[in-house]
């Protein structure tokens, strides 16, 4: 009985401490709850004391572009997208009904984690007035016009846009067909999609879906139409780094275009189920799983030795090879191929694709497995290769992109450090070739001091030892560091052997890899040309006199491709080719005690006509015809066929100049028969 009593007393106090426990919690009801936050109800907008005005998604996107609206209007809508992580940015998608949309809508907001105030399927009413409607990309968006584009401010957007305080819906993706990805289903924009018999591209199997921080997209169709669409990936995007899935089935995202362009974007990747096989292309089982069973490995060294003789030898036994990446083309130094290397050697392996650093697989650092059966090994000038056969199979050289998949398989282990094999100059032998080395204690010549790595075209250094022997450095004139100076001290340089004609090269993939700031071999101390005036043109023609003698077309500043950044520009060609002179002049600088000067720039042309010419006075007279000018041998872009290959014009030697004021000019003419398009960057004199 006394037992009985006391479990009595426990149930009552247990009830009387959740009664006070409810008690409390009622004190807070109205501390503010991440539940309820920043919600209405749709009788807050029925409620015709509230004045509030319903427009469809429909109605909005008709309304005049580019106009503030002072209207008390509203739109409700049901978020179609989440971008928890992080594929979607800034950017909030809703469409009119949670499982049979009629219509779409993309709304611009410069925030961040918006899906913690509005989750998918959260319905929310945006309040118009003060809001306004553009296009961009020919998709109708909703933001506010500000300075910065049409994106609705993060401290305006609490004002503007409500969620329901207790409507939430699942979004049903409403299941569409690439066929029907025409102008007229442009209303559902915006919406959650559902694509059936779904696969990506052959091209892009065993890939991520982006690499680290570049947004890529990867092609992908379906069985309604040969036509392809783009699924757009941010590498940004929590699963970046995820391999995308090989097979065929069920893809969900959310619908979207720029310009005629039809492309999606991915919630999240659990949303996916492509898994089926075979594919629509034939493909029968997951190609990006390596299988060892029934191949024989082979050593790099073996690879080499099975070149015998002639152009090419076709790789015929079951083989594989595994081997760790040591260098790729992500500063552009190298070219549709990448090295690799085992602990019997290197070898250049050519794949006839470019950002390959883009894939997982092709990483610095990361251990593949080629599955050598039918692939080529060629001697290029002395340097044995691994590769495939193009032009009809006329020609040696890269693997096609299409057939990545099918000899390339990630290791599926974390990237390793690639650890160097130490020589000097003397010490290189063939078998070096293709290898990663660290050449000790060397410096470039005199002769090749105070120039950059490239200018114009693939150029040759030269590294010299204490002991007087050389070796050629090659470095493009596409690699991201063409244009830096090279280091003038002495000291160790990474990098790739390669052969040409019996004559070994080296290749260094990033301007680190050739840090040399010991003194030199004769003890002396380099020290590098100080810039005594620069200009990026980010101030305009502050510092510049524009002067034009001939046309109406005038030197501007432009920063139209180059990521913001300005350049100035002349164009000859306004609905039509024009005669034109025009000059570029910059500002008096001094070269008073200076004992060495030059002078550098980048430039950039597109589409035929004169050369740009540069030129340097110590005169000017107010009148580019009056002045005294003396022609520079600066080094120009040569490709007229695409903007955005900039090129170094190399230190222009100033000495004619050392102890006077000088001024640059560049001088840019057109006629009426060709008139190109000539870009100017990075100016800088430099001396000491």
């Amino acid at each position: 009985m006394k037992k009985y009593n006391s479990i009595l007393k426990y149930i009552f106090v247990v009830i009387t401490a959740l009664l006070i426990t409810g008690c409390v919690h009622d004190d807070k009801y109205d501390a503010p709850n991440l539940d309820d936050y920043q919600c209405r109800n749709a009788s807050y907008y029925e409620n015709s004391a509230n004045g509030f005005t319903k427009w469809t998604l429909h109605d909005l996107k008709l309304k005049t572009q580019s106009q503030t609206f002072t209207d008390n209007a509203y739109v409700e809508g049901y978020v179609s997208s989440t971008d928890e992580t992080g594929n979607i940015y800034k950017t909030i998608y809703i469409q009119d009904d949670p499982t049979n949309p009629t219509e779409g809508l993309t709304v611009s907001v410069d925030m961040v984690s918006s899906y913690t105030k509005f989750p998918q399927g959260s319905k929310v009413y945006i309040e118009l007035k003060g809001l306004a409607v553009t296009t961009y990309g020919s998709v109708v968006q909703l933001g506010m016009i500000t300075d910065a584009g049409t994106r609705i401010p993060e401290k305006y957007v609490p004002s503007h846009i409500f969620r329901d305080c207790s409507v939430k819906a699942t979004i049903v993706p409403k299941v569409m067909t690439f066929a029907q990805m025409v102008t007229a289903n442009d209303k559902y924009i915006g919406c959650l999609i559902q694509v059936n018999n779904a696969e990506f591209d052959a091209k892009a199997l065993c890939m991520n879906y982006a690499p680290d921080a570049t947004t890529v997209d990867r092609v992908i169709r379906d069985n309604s139409t040969t036509t392809t669409r783009i699924v757009r990936n941010s590498g940004y995007a929590s699963f970046a780094n995820q391999i995308m899935p090989s097979g065929n089935g069920k893809f969900v995202g959310i619908y979207s275009k720029y310009n005629s362009t039809y492309q999606l974007y991915i919630n999240r990747v659990t949303d996916l189920d492509m898994k089926s096989f075979p594919r629509l292309d034939g493909i029968t089982a997951d190609p990006c799983q390596f299988n060892s069973t029934g191949l024989t490995q082979k050593t790099i060294a073996e690879v080499k030795q099975l070149y015998t003789s002639g152009n090419w030898n076709q790789i015929t036994g079951d083989f594989y090879v595994k081997a760790q990446v040591t260098a790729n083309d992500e500063t552009g130094n190298l070219y549709k191929y990448v090295y690799i290397e085992d602990a019997t050697g290197g070898i250049r392996f050519n794949i006839n694709k470019t950002s390959l650093y883009q894939d997982n697989r092709f990483r610095v650092g990361k251990d593949i497995y080629i599955k050598l059966k039918n692939l080529y090994v060629s001697n290029v000038s002395g340097e044995i290769q691994l590769g495939g056969l193009y032009n009809s199979g006329t020609a040696f050289g890269g693997i096609e992109e299409v057939d990545i998949y099918k000899s390339v398989f990630d290791g599926n282990a974390p990237v390793r450090n690639v650890s160097s094999t130490e020589r000097t100059i003397s010490q290189l032998t063939n078998a070096d070739v293709g290898r990663w080395i660290k050449l000790k204690g060397v410096q470039f010549i005199d002769a090749d001091l105070y120039k950059p790595y490239a200018s114009g075209a693939t150029t040759n250094r030269t590294l010299i030892d204490c002991t007087g022997k050389t070796i050629v450095l090659r470095t493009s004139n596409f690699a991201t560091f063409a244009g830096k100076d090279i280091d003038g001290g002495k000291g160790d340089v990474y990098a790739i052997v390669s052969a040409f004609n019996g004559t070994y090269q080296l290749w260094i993939p990033y301007q680190i890899n050739a840090d040399l700031n010991n003194p030199r071999c004769d003890g002396s101390v380099y020290t590098p040309l100080a810039t005594i005036y620069g200009d990026d043109f980010s101030s305009g023609f502050a510092n510049w006199t524009t002067v034009s003698v001939t046309g109406a077309e005038v030197w501007t500043i432009s920063n139209q491709g180059n990521s913001g950044n300005n350049y100035a520009m002349m164009n000859g060609y306004a609905s039509g080719n024009k005669a034109n002179e025009d000059w570029l002049i910059s500002k008096e600088v001094s070269l008073v005690g200076k004992t060495k000067a030059f002078v550098s720039f980048t430039t950039d042309v597109r589409y035929a006509g004169n050369a740009l010419q540069v030129y340097a006075t110590d005169n000017y007279s107010g009148n580019p015809s009056t002045t005294t000018w003396t022609l520079l041998p600066a080094t120009l872009d040569t490709n007229t066929a695409a903007f955005g290959d900039w090129a170094s014009s190399g230190n222009v030697n100033l000495s004619a100049f050392l102890g006077k004021n000088v001024r640059i000019a560049f001088k840019y003419t057109s006629t009426t028969s060709a008139a190109a398009t000539w870009e100017v960057d990075d100016f800088k004199i430099k001396g000491q």
